[in-house]
This record gives C-alpha cells, structure tokens and sequence, in this order.
C-alpha cells in the first residue's frame, strides 16, 4: 500500500479542513489514505461525521499539543 497523501489544514477553521479533504480524497484510488493534518479542535467531530456520511474509514484521529491528525481511508 502506498505512503498516504498528507493534506495540512493548520490554521483552518471550520468548514474548510472537510472541504479540502473531501475535495483531496476524491483524487485518491479507493484504500488510499489521506492523513489531515489540522488545528480546529472542531476537526475531530467534523471528521467523524465526514466519514460516517461518505462510508471513508476514519482509520486513526490523535492530537499532539494543538494539532490533530486524522488518517481517512477512501472507500
């Protein structure tokens, strides 16, 4: 499986870490990972609830200090 696709959104707020990543992940092969790097602590909700309603695999979420990284999975 390929190295995933990072996608920084630091700085961003709400909705535009899930626009850039829905825009990022329709470019990748299905199993592809897209790993979000972003700062809006909103993000982690946003994300969940990006995967729940597109059927992507939200493989793994952590947070170091003010920064969250999420790894989708595309379905």
């Amino acid at each position: 499986m390929s190295d995933p696709i990072t996608l920084d959104v630091k700085g961003l707020n709400c909705p535009l870490p899930i626009l850039k990543a829905k825009k990022a992940i329709k470019d990748l092969d299905t199993g592809q990972v897209l790993e979000v790097v972003a700062t809006d602590p909103g993000s982690v909700k946003d994300f969940e609830a990006f995967c729940r309603q597109t059927g992507n695999e939200l493989v793994s979420s952590s947070q170091d200090g003010d920064v969250y990284t999420f790894q989708l999975r595309k379905a």
